[in-house]
């Protein structure tokens, strides 16, 4: 029996990309799918692009079931047609993977305001928009599964990506928390941080001059999704999960990790005297592991 048979999903941003990839893997699987997709431009610009019909052409060719949506995830009463879109056409909705996003990437001080809320808009307050309308009706249900769609630009920092990095950590902190409140209700919500060559990245790789190997393929990433919107998943809440190369990887998320103690506090003398042998030998560092042979391009 398929792993998600009768299940009914939404895949935002699911016309293109990982997030088709999402949406043809949950339909294999035996889920219906409501496919999400505007059609939009890279940088979010509207476009007379339909991606999400194409989408649905393929998962009914290979048997499976699939409606298309082309409301933005950025409004509100939007993200409220999404869900409405599953409930008209199948009745329920078992599963939200939250992968819609966009990219302005520009360093800090090239940055404009609608650079950074055009980003965040598409990325942060669309999976709080599409899990606010989804999460009640998971909860009447007692049942529920929501992946969110981080990124390592937002767990470990990415040059130029302020917008993008702040919206990805962004939605990691909102798993936790959704994690903790939903978890009652047998809804599980958990984030990955996938890895691929897309429309997204081709850029970087066109400039090094670089042929992204197997191990980018986009597919790659699509059958942690479909487990974790599964019901043998039921265990895993509030968890950070990604993938490198052909392995699927679990994150630690932020904790404390070193201890610098003095009896009634610190003053900043005391502080710059022993920070280095105590937390300073702890430093992390920054930035995305790039891919293999990518970090050696000039």
């Amino acid at each position: 029996m398929a792993l998600l048979q009768d299940r009914v999903a939404v895949v935002t941003g699911s016309g293109r990309g990982i997030g088709r990839e999402f949406a043809l893997c949950l339909a294999r699987e035996g889920a219906k799918v409501v496919v999400n997709d505007v059609g939009a431009s890279l940088s979010g610009e509207s476009t007379e692009e339909r991606p999400a019909v194409e989408v649905c052409k393929d998962i009914e060719a290979a048997g499976g079931t699939a409606v298309p949506n082309f409301d933005s995830v950025s409004e509100f009463e939007g993200a409220q047609r999404i869900v409405q879109t599953a409930l008209d056409n199948f009745g329920k909705l078992d599963i939200l993977v939250n992968n819609a996003g966009i990219i302005r990437d520009k360093t800090l001080v090239k940055m404009d305001e609608a650079d950074f809320d055009a980003v965040l808009g598409v990325h942060l307050k669309g999976t709080f928009n599409c899990t606010r309308h989804a999460a009640p009706v998971m909860r009447e249900a007692g049942y529920g599964r929501i992946i969110n769609i981080t990124s390592s630009a937002g767990l470990r920092g990415n040059f130029g990506q302020t917008n993008y990095g702040a919206a990805k950590a962004g939605i990691m902190g909102m798993t936790f928390v959704w994690a903790l409140e939903l978890g009652r209700y047998g809804i599980t919500v958990n984030a990955m941080a996938p890895a691929g060559a897309t429309r997204m990245t081709a850029n970087l790789y066109e400039k090094a001059d670089y042929e992204p190997p197997a191990t980018l393929d986009p597919a790659l990433n699509a059958p942690l999704v479909a487990y974790l919107a599964s019901e043998q998943a039921a265990h895993v809440n509030g968890q950070v999960l990604g993938r490198t190369d052909y392995a699927f990887t679990l994150f630690q998320t932020p904790r404390q990790i070193a201890w610098m103690w003095k009896d009634g506090g610190w003053d900043p003398s005391g502080v710059a005297q022993h920070f280095d042998a105590t937390l300073g030998q702890h430093l992390q560092p920054v930035g995305m592991v790039m891919p293999k042979g990518l970090d050696q391009k000039k």
